[in-house]
C-alpha cells in the first residue's frame, strides 16, 4: 500500500513538471523572432508594393490622369462646339445674298466725276429685298449690254480701287453702294476719246454680284457713254461714295 501510493505521487508530481514545461515552451520565442524585444518581421500588408506588369503599363495613364485627360479632351470639345454654334449662328446671319435676294439700283452720276461729257462716274447700289440678313462682298464686274444677247455683252476691263474689300451684311431693307468710274467722252455732240478710240454708248450695263448673279441696269438720267471699254470700280460699301 505504501508503495502504490508513493508511485502516485511521483506520476503526479511529473504531470505537473510537464505541464509547466508546456506552458513555458509556448511563451519562449524560438531562434528565428531574434528575442522577446526584437523588432517584428514585416508582414505583407507592410511592405511597399512591388509594380506589376499592369501597373507598369499604367504608368502614363493612371486612373486620375485618364480621368484628367478624359475631362481636358471634353474641356476642348465643348469650346469647339460653342465655337461652332457661335459661327452657325454667324453663317445663318452673314450668308452670302443671293439673286433672289437683291435689287440693284439705276445707275447714278456721281458728283465727283472726271471733267468731260460722257457718264464719267456712276453710283449703283444693291438693296437687300429678302426678309433675312445677308451680306455683299468683293467687286463687282461690269459688262456693255449686247441689246438684250447675253452672249453679246462687252466685259469692260476693270481696275479695283479704294478701301479693300470686306464682307458687307445687309439687314433686310438695307443698301451698300459702288463707284464706277469710266474713261471720260470728251467734246460735244457725239463727243471723242482721247485715246483716239470711238465712244462707246450703251442704254444698259450689266453688274455683276458675287454670288448674287448678273443685274442689267440703266442710268436714271441719260445712257452710258465712255471711252476704251475701261472702268474703275470700287468694292461694295455700306457708305456712299459720292
Amino acid at each position: 500500500m505504501q508503495y502504490t501510493a508513493g508511485t502516485g505521487r511521483t506520476v503526479a508530481a511529473l504531470a505537473t513538471v510537464l505541464a509547466a514545461a508546456a506552458l513555458m515552451t509556448g511563451c519562449t520565442p524560438t531562434g528565428d523572432g531574434g528575442g522577446a524585444d526584437g523588432p517584428a518581421a514585416p508582414t505583407a500588408a507592410s511592405r511597399p508594393a512591388e509594380p506589376t506588369a499592369t501597373g507598369g503599363d499604367k504608368g502614363g495613364t493612371t486612373s486620375s490622369g485618364a480621368s484628367g485627360g478624359s475631362t481636358g479632351g471634353a474641356s476642348p470639345s465643348s469650346s469647339s462646339s460653342g465655337g461652332a454654334s457661335s459661327g452657325g449662328t454667324g453663317g445663318a446671319t452673314k450668308k452670302p445674298c443671293t439673286v433672289d435676294d437683291i435689287k440693284v439700283s439705276e445707275g447714278h452720276q456721281a458728283d465727283v466725276r472726271p471733267p468731260g461729257t460722257g457718264t464719267g462716274a456712276a453710283v449703283v447700289s444693291v438693296t437687300n429685298t429678302s426678309t433675312s440678313s445677308c451680306k455683299v462682298y468683293g467687286y463687282p464686274t461690269v459688262a456693255a449690254a449686247g441689246n438684250g444677247s447675253p452672249e453679246k455683252n462687252k466685259p469692260l476691263a476693270t481696275t479695283r480701287t479704294g478701301p479693300d474689300a470686306t464682307n458687307v451684311v445687309l439687314a433686310p431693307g438695307a443698301r451698300a453702294w459702288t463707284k464706277l468710274t469710266f474713261v471720260q467722252v470728251q467734246g460735244e455732240a457725239d463727243g471723242y476719246c482721247a485715246s483716239g478710240a470711238t465712244p462707246g454708248s450703251y442704254p444698259t450695263v450689266v453688274i455683276g454680284v458675287l454670288g448674287a448673279g448678273m443685274h442689267q441696269i440703266a442710268m436714271d438720267d441719260g445712257v452710258f457713254a465712255f471711252c476704251d471699254d475701261k472702268v474703275t470700280v470700287t468694292a461694295w460699301s455700306s457708305v456712299k461714295p459720292s
